[in-house]
């Protein structure tokens, strides 16, 4: 059986997945550190609001058959490492032939806003700003549906029994 995990803090793709999930016939588990509304055929998973509680338990389940959906790249790799299909909100798929250029990518971002920050402070103000994540755009929403869609293709197919 093919399961969507979600990992909905700050998904902006939610009523997409609940979409291509309600065509296909596809089980969800939308998973959070707090309680928000879930559409009630789908599977709420609220858990601690320890430091990466979501995460922890995303990993535990995901594994081959099971699609996370996260813009969070070291959960990413995480569940990559575990079979599991992984999909950016944006529809960027990560695997394991990519995944090590975007935690590489993460780690020299993550760098680069760490020297910004020490030298962005003069005299006791803050000197510009810092660029955040690129907004979410209608292409990306529609690049993301298409691959969530394809996803759950190719794993009903494989996971369907063969006859001869």
């Amino acid at each position: 059986m093919v399961v969507i995990l979600v990992d909905a803090d700050a998904c902006p793709v939610k009523e997409e997945i609940y979409r291509v999930a309600r065509r296909t016939g596809v089980a969800v588990s939308v998973v959070a550190n707090s309680w928000f509304r879930v559409p009630p055929e789908f599977e709420q998973v609220v858990v601690g609001d320890g430091f990466d509680a979501a995460d922890d338990w995303i990993a535990a389940e995901a594994g081959p058959g099971t699609i996370v959906v996260t813009g969070d790249i070291l959960l990413a790799d995480r569940c990559v490492r575990t079979g599991a299909t992984v999909i950016g909100h944006n529809g960027r798929p990560f695997s394991a032939t990519n995944i090590g250029n975007a935690v590489a990518a993460r780690a020299a971002a993550e760098e680069a806003r760490a020297m910004s920050w020490a030298g962005s402070r003069v005299d006791g103000r803050e000197r510009g700003t810092r660029a955040g994540p690129a907004p979410f755009t209608a292409a990306d929403r529609s690049r993301f549906l298409s691959a969530l869609d394809e996803a759950v293709q190719r794993l009903k197919r494989h996971a369907a029994p063969t006859s001869r």
